[in-house]
């Protein structure tokens, strides 16, 4: 499954797109993984986030995962609709279905191409 070539992503199946302040969701390999999501956590507008570290929780019917932030920074904005109804992950993981923006401050974690980041899907 091929991804949008214009994102960077990683190894935790997170997405992040270029910019000073940057818009963050899960993968559709993520979403496909989790099943069914059912509830979503997403940290504060003014929340300070550190790269690789956990800033929400999604909930499926087949687990709970951690929302692990790809950069650090202060989060700027966060989607409500995901909030009210977290099926959006499910249905459109890389347009509706975005978790948070991040104004990136410092570091950034490991980032993966996205030809990185569908080799380490593949098979």
């Amino acid at each position: 499954m091929s991804v949008p070539r214009e994102l960077s992503y990683t190894k935790d199946h997170e997405w992040i797109t270029e910019g000073e302040v940057a818009t963050v969701g899960i993968t559709a390999y993520a979403a496909e993984a989790l099943g069914d999501v059912v509830f979503v956590q997403l940290p504060e507008v003014g929340a300070v986030v550190s790269a690789g570290e956990s800033c929400g929780e999604i909930e499926s019917t087949k687990s709970v995962s951690d929302l692990l932030a790809p950069v650090t920074g202060t989060v700027t904005e966060v989607n409500q609709a995901v909030a009210e109804d977290p099926a959006l992950l499910n249905s459109d993981p890389f347009g509706a279905g975005w978790l948070i923006k991040i104004n990136r401050a410092g570091s950034d974690g490991e980032l993966l191409t996205p030809d990185a980041y569908d080799e380490l899907t593949a098979g």
